[in-house]
């Protein structure tokens, strides 16, 4: 009896041992301090305070989250909400969204909470989840336009992030209404913004497209009228449905909507419809049509010629009062519809005796019916080659605005003849005394254009640009490349434009070999008044180099240090024969340290950016690539060098490895914990190993 009784003080006290143990090692290995909003309550501090999030006896850790989080339960249950549309595992494992003991400053609410919750990005948050169709004008706002402590670090006491709010319109806008409609804001208004306003089943009357779909209620319904909004809302005293006329006065006359409405077999106060169609935007839609028997109940039919025109040509479209637009004319009134084309040239002459019949057909202007004969009653007589020349050829219109030119038409070859130079010689013969004959004469006889003066051409002085150098070694044609048949100016000779295009520089004749890379706006256009490929070639070799070659100006790389001392031919390889661009001189492999030079760390510094994982060197090397003084253990790693580490050399940590071939120091990652290089003490692992049952 005495040796059970033994026995047991001996198990109670060896129990008791290992239970004082566990709790101070649990107290040792404490998975971290609280968050803010959970360390200020009381309830929750402490060693007891465990209990109440992790649960006791009989509750575990989800029901304890749910005892203060009643809300979110609630969702659960109802299957509502965010949390309400989880699968059930997910909806009640809290700490899978929300984990905790990360200290004061660890934000429970997070972008892994989103993820967990299956939106990558909290910005693009789609609350058809939470039952809310959230479009137009929300979509652009910020969070905290509605919920107000989305994005707090800590939130107050009493407070939610992003629940407890509510749909109804009016619980965000103030309601301009004061209450007085009965039907929902969203019957009329839609999220887009206010003004643009629909109602749901009045298309039945009215479609409001076209003109109506821009018109605000009010104008149709005022407060005071006997259709106003409110007024429609009682069902028992609705008005009835109003006509086109109840609201638009016709300017139409009686008999033309009698006509019109006798043709589509409708009442007059509702035949507006045969032509204004609900789509239309305004009463002069460019869609409105109106067909020759509804134009025929105006007085005015549609015969020849004006079978063929339309609406327009009749009725300007610029007029904007009705009557202006419309104002009755008979068929044969030829100037009550028609503007004088030729702007008053002919008015006080004998050809004008009977109006626009003297020169044209009663049916139709073109052709004219002026004759040669007609001619000799004006200032410029028909002779020689004129005889046989097109009308439009001397007689043009100058623009649109103006009416085709038939008094004062000039005398001189420009007059009449195009210019085969488009006006390129313009600019030179300004500053040049007057010729009586025209500009033409100055390089050409009235006999063929084709002949030029014996003296030949200026090239420098009529065209801006001195052929010299290699230019002055090329035959004409070689730019002006010439025609087999002759243009509609009578030119043979090519422009520059035609064989090479737009001017633009040496490139317009010559293939720029370096790709327009020093054409960037952060380059000079122009150096010592020279641009384009002159800043840096002459006409005379594109090899010639008088100014020399700025490499850190015109490439952005500097050549210092070791690059200072290399030769050109160390980046740029001679190439044996010119490429098709006709280079001589090789591309450099690039601009980085790797493009040349092979990465020793074997990668361990490479980036993660859309660089593709390129190595810096130079974050920690100068140009010199001797040294790495600009390597700062405790800026540039994330193992400050403190204590006794400050002495150790740095081969007792980065040391020597052999990895899929290649042999290199290791510098990363290499583990920071104090276990990985110094171990445990041996005391330690025994107090830690599991208890066998």
């Amino acid at each position: 009896m005495r040796r059970h009784s033994a026995r047991l003080w001996i198990a109670i006290l060896s129990a008791m041992a290992v239970g004082f143990a566990a709790v101070v090692d649990l107290e040792r290995t404490s998975p971290g301090a609280l968050s803010s909003v959970h360390e200020r309550e009381s309830d929750l501090a402490g060693k007891s305070g465990c209990a109440a999030c992790h649960g006791g006896w009989f509750s575990n850790m989800t029901d304890s989250c749910l005892e203060c989080h009643a809300d979110i339960g609630t969702q659960i249950e109802a299957r509502d909400g965010l949390h309400g549309s989880f699968d059930a595992g997910l909806a009640r494992s809290c700490a899978v969204c929300h984990s905790e003991h990360h200290g004061g400053e660890f934000r429970l609410v997070n972008r892994l909470s989103f993820i967990q919750a299956g939106v990558p990005r909290p910005g693009e948050f789609d609350h058809a989840k939470i039952g809310f169709d959230l479009n137009g004008a929300h979509l652009p706002l910020d969070c905290t336009a509605c919920h107000q402590h989305a994005l707090d670090p800590v939130l107050e006491k009493g407070t939610k992030r992003f629940m407890g709010l509510d749909q109804d319109c009016a619980s965000c806008h103030e309601d301009p209404h004061e209450g007085r409609m009965i039907v929902a804001c969203a019957s009329c208004h839609g999220q887009s913004k206010w003004e643009e306003l629909f109602s749901l089943g009045h298309e039945r009357q009215l479609p409001l497209v076209g003109g109506h779909g821009d018109v605000g209620c009010r104008e149709c319904h005022a407060e005071s009228d006997a259709h106003s909004l409110e007024a429609l809302g009682d069902g028992a005293n609705r008005p009835a449905v109003r006509t086109c006329e109840g609201c638009h006065e016709s300017p139409h006359a009686r008999p033309f909507l009698t006509g019109v409405a006798a043709l589509a077999t409708m009442p007059v106060d509702k035949s507006c419809v045969s032509c204004h169609e609900a789509p239309h935007e305004s009463f002069r839609d460019e869609r409105l049509t109106l067909t020759a028997e509804q134009h025929a109940r105006s007085g005015f039919p549609i015969d020849v010629p004006h079978d063929q025109v339309t609406c327009d040509e009749c009725h300007a479209p610029e007029a904007s009062d009705f009557k202006a637009r419309y104002p009755g004319r008979g068929a044969d009134e030829c100037a009550a519809c028609h503007d004088d084309p030729h702007g008053g040239q002919f008015e006080g002459s004998p050809l004008a005796e009977s109006g626009c019949l003297s020169c044209h057909d009663r049916h139709h202007f073109e052709p004219h019916a002026f004759t040669v004969e007609k001619h000799q009653l004006s200032a410029f007589k028909l002779t020689g080659s004129h005889v046989e020349t097109d009308c439009n050829g001397c007689h043009t219109i100058p623009s649109d605005a103006e009416p085709r030119e038939f008094n004062g038409t000039a005398a001189q070859c420009e007059g009449c003849h195009g210019d085969a130079h488009d006006g390129f010689f313009e600019p030179f013969t300004r500053s040049l005394p007057t010729i009586a004959d025209g500009e033409c004469a100055r390089c050409h006889s009235t006999t063929e254009f084709a002949d030029i003066p014996a003296a030949g051409f200026d090239h420098a002085r009529w065209t801006g640009f001195p052929v010299q150098g290699a230019h002055a070694q090329s035959a004409c044609d070689s730019c002006h490349p010439l025609a087999e048949t002759a243009d509609a100016t009578g030119r043979k000779f090519g422009r520059v434009s035609q064989h090479f295009g737009a001017f633009e520089g040496c490139v317009t004749c010559h293939t720029d070999p370096h790709q327009g890379t020093f054409d960037w706006d952060d380059l000079p256009s122009e150096v010592a008044g020279r641009a384009d490929c002159a800043r840096c070639h002459v006409e005379s070799s594109w090899r010639a180099f008088p100014r020399g070659f700025d490499h850190g100006l015109w490439t952005g790389f500097m050549l210092v240090g070791a690059h200072g001392e290399t030769k050109c031919s160390g980046c740029h390889a001679q190439l044996k024969r010119p490429d098709a661009l006709g280079r001589t001189w090789g591309r450099s492999r690039g601009s980085s340290c790797a493009d040349c030079h092979d990465d020793p760390h074997a990668g361990q510094f490479a980036s993660e950016g859309d660089d593709g994982g390129a190595t810096d060197c130079s974050r920690c090397h100068t140009d010199e690539l001797r040294s790495f003084t600009k390597f700062n253990h405790d800026r540039d790693s994330v193992f400050p060098l403190e204590g006794a580490h400050e002495s150790v050399a740095c081969a007792a940590c980065h040391k020597t490895v052999f990895e899929g071939g290649v042999e290199f120091v290791r510098y990363r990652p290499l583990k920071t914990e104090c276990v990985d290089c110094h171990g445990v003490h041996e005391e330690v692992l025994l107090r830690r190993k599991p208890r066998r049952n």
